[in-house]
């Protein structure tokens, strides 16, 4: 599938992607387990989007900032999982050279804005217990929507840095990409472009944004702490863990992955490892988030019981 290129080179015009594992058996089992999940990914998140639209009740700040979670969630795994499920099904699984542009364009945008939406819902979390009484000023819907702004803006700045970095590449060597799907650093292994800067500046823009959105979550859950022991009301206390036990496990889950994946050294971990953590990241996180939030929120399932009792009724 490749184009001849200057001298004896070839331009490639599609990637091999190796996918997880070669065992047909275990192939068999994690096609079936993935489809589960994203099933589950799509229904859950999709879920939680019309239930707070539909719900009065659930017509605030931290609703509405959960329901872009549940959208990003959705772009997160969406363009990833159903490729990683086709492979299963295929003895060798390729995917065109735009295709992967779009691959690492897209899961750039979406994981980006994540970061951000989690450091935006930490502050939600820190105005609510640390400066309750200005709740309706500091997180208005017009303030909400700002900071949306920012953080799809620098999503979408995120995307550009890795898309153009992506076709500044040049591939004329192998094209079989060791991944389930098109991850920027396998690709920058396989490319044979002289210049370091294709390779640089993305890694720079996504380091800065976690590193920005992490020291955020940190500084506000620091604050949120110091309140919290400074309470004598064990009703206020109860209230306190309630409103952020759900957001701090969803934090720790999403940027320790990110973590994982992202910022420490490659010589510290093996591909394979990668993979492992790039699942949990892609797949397996997005099905988690709103599961983490109704089963924490009590808000939240009493919203779905009078909704589903409304329907039925």
């Amino acid at each position: 599938m490749d184009s001849p290129g200057d001298g004896n080179h070839t331009i490639v015009t599609r990637f091999i992607l190796l996918g997880l594992t070669n065992d047909p058996i275990l192939r068999v089992i994690l096609f079936m387990i993935i489809l589960c999940i994203y099933l589950v990914t799509v229904f859950g998140n999709f879920s939680t989007i019309i239930l707070i639209s539909i719900s009065s009740q659930l017509h605030c700040p931290m609703y509405f900032l959960l329901s872009h979670l549940a959208f990003v969630d959705i772009g997160l795994s969406t363009p990833v999982t159903p490729n990683m499920i086709v492979n299963f099904l295929v003895e060798r699984n390729s995917i065109s050279y735009h295709g992967c542009g779009m691959q690492v364009g897209s899961t750039a945008l979406f994981g980006a804005v994540e970061c951000f939406l989690l450091a935006i819902m930490a502050y939600d979390c820190f105005v609510a217990i640390c400066n309750p009484l200005l709740y309706s000023t500091k997180m208005s819907t017009q303030v909400c929507i700002q900071l949306l702004i920012v953080a799809y803006i620098g999503g979408c700045l995120n995307s550009c840095s890795f898309t153009i970095s992506f076709y500044f590449l040049f591939f004329c060597g192998p094209n079989q990409v060791n991944h389930f799907f098109c991850d920027f650093a396998p690709l920058v292994e396989l490319s044979c472009s002289e210049s370091s800067i294709p390779a640089v500046v993305p890694s720079f823009a996504a380091g800065s944004i976690i590193v920005f959105t992490v020291f955020a979550t940190v500084v506000s859950y620091i604050y949120i702490l110091t309140t919290v022991l400074k309470m004598r009301s064990t009703e206020g206390l109860y209230k306190a863990l309630s409103t952020c036990t759900a957001h701090l496990t969803a934090i720790t889950l999403y940027f320790g992955t990110v973590t994982f994946v992202y910022v420490l050294p490659k010589s510290t971990f093996s591909s394979d490892q990668k993979k492992v953590a790039s699942v949990f990241y892609n797949v397996i996180i997005p099905m988690l988030n709103p599961v983490i939030y109704s089963l924490r929120n009590n808000e939240i399932k009493g919203a779905l019981k009078r909704e589903v009792h409304r329907i039925f009724s």
